[in-house]
Parts: C-alpha cells; sequence; structure tokens
C-alpha cells in the first residue's frame, strides 16, 4: 500500500495499525486532489483542498474521452441522481453505472460515472485503504461521510504555504506541477514578504517558509525506498534531479513513476515486491554504480521494507540485480 510505505520511509517506528484506524475513525480519508489522483491526507485537509482542485479534475474530464462522451449533456440532473445514490449508502463505480446508465439509454454509462467522479467531492469509504484489509473501492460523499461540505471559500495562500513546507525551496512552477493549477504567481507574489527567497543554479527564483530547515548540501542522504508516484518524485516542475529518464530502460517504461530507491537522495534503483502464496520476493534493480558502502546499505533497507511488507511471509527473498544499460 503506496501510503503506508511512503510513511514508513519518513517516519521512525510507523505503526501502519493506526493510519487504518484514522481512516476508519473519518479522520484520514483518500479522495481525488492533487493532479486528479487519489491521495490519502487528512479529513480537514480534505475539505479545504478538494474545492481548490475542481479547475483541474474539470479541465482533466473534458479532455479525456468521458467528458467527450457527455459532452451537451446537462449535468446538474445527472450530479442530482448521483448524489441521491451515493449518499444513500457508498456505492462503487459499477452500482453506479447499473443505476444511471437505464436513466439515460442514449449516453454511456462508464463515461457518466467517470463524469460523476470528477465532478462531485467523492472519497472512498474503508475498508478501501485499511492496512491489511481488502475491498472494491466504494464512494460517497464529502458531506456524507465527514458530516460537513468542502470549505466554500478555501486559501490558495495556504495551500502554497503547505506545499513550501515539504518541498521548498520551490518556484511557481513547481508549485503548478505539483497541484496541476496554473496561474500561481500572483499567490507566490503575494505571499513574497513572508517566505524566504533564493536564485538557483540557472538563477530560478525560488521560495521557502522562513523558518523551514535547510541542511548543507554535502549533508548524508541515507536510502530511502519510496513507493510509486510518491510526490517527492512528482512535486518539481525539473524532476531531474530523482527522475533516471536517461537510463533506456527506464526511459521507455514509466519513467519517474517507478517505486523507486533513492541513493544519496538521487533516484539509484527500482524495486517491486511480489506475493505468491506463503513467499515473497523483493527484487531491486539499481540502474546506477554502487560503492561497496551504498551496496550494504541498500541491501540493509531492502530487509527492513521486506519485514514491513511481508511480515507474514513464510518464505522471504531479497534480489538485487542491477539493471544492464544498453
Amino acid at each position: 500500500m503506496d501510503p503506508y510505505t511512503g510513511l514508513w520511509a519518513r517516519i521512525d517506528n510507523f505503526r501502519p495499525e493506526k493510519l487504518g484506524r484514522l481512516i476508519q475513525e473519518r479522520e484520514a480519508v483518500r479522495m481525488p486532489l492533487m493532479r486528479t489522483t487519489v491521495h490519502l491526507v487528512s479529513a480537514p485537509d480534505a475539505l479545504m483542498l478538494r474545492p481548490l482542485f475542481q479547475p483541474v479534475l474539470t479541465r482533466t474530464l473534458r479532455s479525456t474521452q468521458f467528458g467527450k462522451d457527455v459532452a451537451g449533456m446537462e449535468m446538474e440532473p445527472l450530479l442530482t441522481a448521483a448524489l441521491a445514490l451515493v449518499e444513500e449508502r457508498p456505492r462503487t463505480k459499477r452500482e453506479l453505472r447499473q443505476l444511471l446508465g437505464p436513466l439515460w439509454p442514449d449516453r454511456n454509462a462508464s463515461s457518466m460515472v467517470q463524469a460523476v467522479h470528477y465532478l462531485m467531492p467523492l472519497l472512498q469509504v474503508p475498508p478501501r485503504g485499511v492496512w491489511g484489509a481488502r475491498g472494491e473501492p466504494r464512494w460517497t460523499t464529502a458531506r456524507a461521510w465527514l458530516g460537513r461540505d468542502p470549505d466554500p471559500d478555501p486559501s490558495p495562500d495556504e495551500m502554497v504555504q503547505r506545499y513550501l513546507g515539504a518541498f521548498g525551496p520551490a518556484g511557481v512552477m513547481d508549485v503548478q506541477a505539483w497541484c496541476g493549477l496554473t496561474k500561481l504567481g500572483e499567490v507566490v507574489e503575494r505571499l513574497k514578504p513572508r517566505l524566504r527567497t533564493f536564485r538557483n543554479e540557472q538563477g530560478r527564483e525560488l521560495f521557502d517558509l522562513p523558518d523551514a530547515p535547510r541542511p548543507p548540501a554535502d549533508t548524508p542522504a541515507p536510502v530511502r525506498f519510496l513507493p510509486e508516484y510518491d510526490n517527492v518524485l512528482l512535486s518539481h516542475a525539473d524532476r531531474s534531479r530523482f527522475d533516471p529518464g536517461d537510463h533506456p530502460p527506464l526511459a521507455s517504461g514509466r519513467g519517474g513513476f517507478f517505486a523507486m530507491a533513492l541513493i544519496d537522495g538521487r533516484g539509484g534503483a527500482i524495486w517491486s515486491l511480489r506475493r505468491s502464496g506463503a513467499a515473497a520476493d523483493l527484487l531491486v534493480e539499481p540502474f546506477v554504480k554502487l560503492s561497496r558502502a551504498q551496496h550494504a546499505e541498500l541491501e540493509e533497507e531492502a530487509a527492513s521494507l521486506m519485514a514491513f511488507l511481508a511480515a507474514d511471509a513464510a518464505t522471504q527473498e531479497i534480489r538485487v540485480i542491477p539493471i544492464p544499460r544498453l
């Protein structure tokens, strides 16, 4: 589970069952947010962030075949019908297709459901996302699950400051790459008197919170295993410090979206865990040359990852196999 792995990489003695309880107790939720993908966030953050990203969700819908299929359709009756269904009880997309399809037989049912998904503040309910649990995604509204609607007047200023707290120093284009929104220059300009300003090697203006930690460039960076689509790999316009796009086997695949291990702060390996019955196999594939010390550290961290993700496996195997360069 990607959110659990991401937090395990960042928090000492992370206990996944505690996060699972937060989801079950409605203090944390999964919903489409940054870049229209599903993120796990606190309930207050969900209510603050969701309306900010509606323009991104609407724009994305229009660019897809789903949006083309519902072009010209009056959305209000569709959203009203869907609202009644998901607030009656959480529904799967399959259920929504079966229930909404007959109401508009001349429209593609799957595309209507996707339109609902993009245009309504829906979130996933447990057991989806709970550590060790399985279940088909079921959706309801923020109002039905959390007892209140999303913030009617959310602050982009707060969002930008939260971003800088996690990923600064960064520029305007970096913030926009992280969230998918545009025209955030005026927000940063408004915040500028409260921020620290820097210039990178190319002369680009960067911003950070005034009291944020900024360790020296030569600070050692330990090996860290990150999940697919980890925000640290997707939160800057220039991903060259992480992205192994110059490596042909990776450039032809999913680029920076692999589950990746950072070595000395840069992308240095990809990894995958496979389960077959009671057996677990962790494959680590370095694509950079490792020193003996780095190889040992990579194996040690891989063993910790295996213990975290597959503690119940009767047999465990860790394989470190470098990716050959073409």
